[in-house]
């Protein structure tokens, strides 16, 4: 495939999408240690997709090669259509990133640091100046435009870091873990930022440990494990694999409570707070047949809640302790309390 084409993914609608990155047998060795042991990835055009995993796993190894500071040892990989091997000009043209660390200079103003990042990419002092002035009003710097960076707090100066890489304008970004170290407001101040960015098409590729992250923001999730991909899907997708989901019906009526455990055997009981806890993925067929069983009964049930796992369960379920099989492997079918 020549470099300059982008590739399709099928759209849930049957439509093609481009592809923004993909790797087939991605690996990666720090001498003898395998950090990345065969990564496959595919994320559509204008999608976030969030890469998790514990610390160590490799995720920020995969943003490095992807964004051609470091060599992958092999694999075929394209960001933006471009070859990674043969043309990484061509990929560092179409990407921005975002690391772990700022890449703000402190001891200069913000719009200096705007300024000087726009002549990196060889842009005109009006073309540079105009860029700046839009990017600093977009992210809501501009009364702190003329204050040194060392001034800002860490959200605005990770709102100086994002901006400071969209002054480019590309079409895919690399956020490292963009929120660590920040406070809840700043987190879904970025969060929206993020939402922005894809609304206009850009492709944000996010690593985090913050599983509300990921589940708040990403179209598409993996989980890194040892090296490897343990799983991948949208956020309800990997909940779904993942055992341990039920509804719970509590009684007041010792007697209600008595006939429906007769009668629900499969239900695990709970005496002291007359509750029964039903396996269950909470689809609407389920709680629809649960509740038409106990009219049907004539017994009525004070309570009903319905519990699904979360990314929590699905994290520690793939990496908490368990002996990952080869390849994507299916979860452990183990209940959460007992992974956690």
């Amino acid at each position: 495939m020549p470099s300059s084409v982008m590739p399709t993914s099928s759209m849930g609608d049957g439509e093609p999408s481009p592809v923004a990155v993909s790797t087939v047998g991605l690996r990666k060795s720090y001498g003898d240690k395998p950090v990345l042991d065969g990564i496959d990835l595919r994320i559509p055009a204008g999608s976030v997709f969030a890469l998790l995993g514990p610390n160590g796993a490799g995720k920020t190894t995969v943003v490095k090669i992807l964004s051609t500071l470091i060599t992958a040892d092999a694999g075929e990989l394209h960001v933006g259509g471009h070859d990674l091997a043969a043309d990484p000009q061509a990929v560092r043209a179409a990407i921005g990133v975002t690391g772990q660390f700022s890449a703000v200079d402190g001891l200069i103003t913000g719009e200096e640091n705007m300024l000087l990042m726009a002549d990196l990419h060889h842009l005109s002092k009006s073309e540079g100046r105009r860029v700046a002035a839009e990017l600093l009003e977009r992210f809501d710097l501009v009364e702190a435009a003329k204050k040194p960076a060392s001034t800002y707090s860490g959200g605005m100066k990770r709102r100086l870091d994002i901006a400071m890489t969209l002054v480019g304008n590309p079409r895919i970004i690399f956020l490292d873990e963009p929120t660590t170290g920040l406070d809840p407001r700043s987190r879904h101040n970025m969060w929206g930022i993020i939402r922005e960015l894809v609304s206009d098409g850009v492709t944000v590729f996010l690593t985090t440990q913050y599983l509300d992250e990921a589940d708040e923001l990403a179209d598409r999730i993996a989980v890194l494990n040892d090296g490897r991909i343990a799983a991948e899907g949208s956020a309800e997708e990997l909940k779904r694999i993942v055992p341990g989901g039920h509804v719970r019906l509590r009684f007041t009526d010792p007697a209600a409570y008595q006939s429906a455990a007769s009668a629900l055997r499969e239900a695990t009981r709970d005496d002291e707070a007359l509750a029964l806890q039903i396996p269950s993925g909470g689809t609407q067929r389920e709680l629809r047949s649960i509740l038409d069983w106990l009219d049907s009964a004539g017994i009525e049930a004070d309570e009903l809640t319905v519990h699904t796992p979360d990314l929590d369960d699905v994290f520690f379920a793939l990496t908490g302790g368990t002996d990952p099989q080869p390849g994507r492997s299916s979860l452990p079918s183990q209940p959460k309390e007992a992974v956690r």
